[in-house]
């Protein structure tokens, strides 16, 4: 899909917050009402937006503690590991990647014991050859 400058601009509007009515997004970029819901609309038909979300803070997520797990995996292993992985339910997100590092995985924890836990159950994964976890302190930027 093509995407324009107006739809960029629409785009950045909506990634400071969601919520912002179709009017004000209008207004800000001195557009008509009827052009920002139609780009709207074909945004969204199109995949271009996925859907809309609430950010919750860490301080009140139900885990608050983050961490990121950086695998590698033997070869023709990964269906295995990746099966493995799905069933721990800590486990947020897994990235392929280039490079040294096979997968990129985040987990969300209650407690550090927690934390450990799914650490320790990754390591176990047959096809998992090595692993390196970096706890997340703060966050300093996320345009999410």
């Amino acid at each position: 899909m093509q995407i324009d400058e107006t739809d960029r601009d629409i785009l950045r509007c909506l990634r400071e917050n969601a919520r912002t009515p179709v009017a004000a997004i209008a207004k800000r970029l001195d557009l008509a009402r009827s052009t920002v819901q139609s780009r709207l609309e074909r945004l969204e038909s199109s995949g271009a937006i996925e859907g809309y979300t609430v950010r919750v803070s860490s301080a009140v997520r139900a885990r608050p503690i983050r961490a990121s797990a950086l695998l590698e995996i033997e070869p023709r292993k990964l269906v295995a590991v990746m099966a493995r992985l799905r069933q721990i339910d800590s486990i947020e997100s897994v990235h392929t990647t280039s490079g040294r590092i096979d997968l990129l995985v985040t987990i969300a924890a209650r407690t550090t014991e927690e934390l450990d836990k799914a650490l320790d159950t990754i390591g176990e994964i047959d096809g998992v050859t090595d692993s390196e976890s970096l706890i997340h302190l703060t966050t300093k930027l996320d345009r999410r």
